[in-house]
């Protein structure tokens, strides 16, 4: 996990920083294009801890998934010349993306504190606020999963890589990262629900800021596809991980 964080930031000017900066630059876009120029409606929540959330929860899921779903074409290398459990690369992956996650989430709070202390914008503590790590926890599994699903096929099919960066720049248009649920029109609305990581993320807002839109069955939903993705990827990926080493 500690090399996997170190050598995603060697040799660049910013080093770590690029960890906040990177989130800080996207969510500027995003308030410019999405709320000042379009003018989506955030609701109660402002703008900017908006959209930081959104794009936190985002980072987290895609980044995970892209890394592991290129776990063999990546790190063909050592497969062939060290044995070891071949899930502790994806474990380690998603574990580097909790310390960018968990950096980016105190970025947010700070902002909170700002808000709060210059603009006198609410700050609403509650019960609902034990739940945001159960709904890290099931995006988590959701990006390790889905990237073990696609490790595989990756590693079989390598047209399948352009597949998994086009598809995951689609699927955040059907997640709330940009809008929240509640503007979504009602003809749209089952397409966002089918979608697993919506509940999820406008759970984390209400979590926070005590605004989302989701149920309690649109949550079981979530977390049982979620269950079902992680039972059968890892299935899959114990049955064929050895044999795929053949292929890469």
């Amino acid at each position: 996990m500690r090399k996997d964080f170190l050598l995603n930031h060697q040799q660049t000017l910013l080093g770590p920083l690029w960890i906040l900066f990177q989130p800080v630059l996207t969510l500027l876009t995003y308030v410019l294009v999405f709320n000042k120029l379009v003018g989506i409606s955030t609701g109660n929540i402002p703008p900017v801890l908006f959209y930081l959330i959104g794009i936190a929860l985002w980072t987290f899921f895609s980044e995970s998934f892209i890394a592991i779903s290129f776990t063999f074409t990546h790190y063909e290398s050592i497969f062939q010349k060290v044995y070891f459990p071949r899930l502790i690369v994806p474990l380690s992956l998603v574990s580097a993306n909790i310390i960018r996650l968990l950096l980016q989430l105190l970025l947010l709070f700070i902002l909170i504190l700002v808000y709060w202390s210059i603009y006198n914008t609410p700050i609403t503590i509650s019960w609902w606020l034990l739940l945001l790590p159960f709904a890290i926890a099931v995006i988590g599994i959701n990006g390790l999963s889905a990237g073990l699903l696609f490790a595989v096929l990756t590693a079989q099919y390598r047209d399948l890589i352009n597949i998994v960066n086009i598809g995951i720049r689609l699927m955040m248009f059907i997640t709330p990262v940009i809008y929240p649920v509640i503007i979504v029109p009602d003809n749209l609305r089952l397409l966002m629900e089918l979608n697993p990581l919506s509940s999820l993320f406008e759970l984390s807002r209400f979590c926070i800021f005590n605004e989302g839109t989701f149920t309690t069955g649109q949550l079981l939903y979530s977390v049982s596809i979620t269950l079902l993705l992680f039972v059968g990827s890892m299935m899959l990926f114990h049955k064929r991980v050895d044999k795929l080493m053949d292929v890469v």
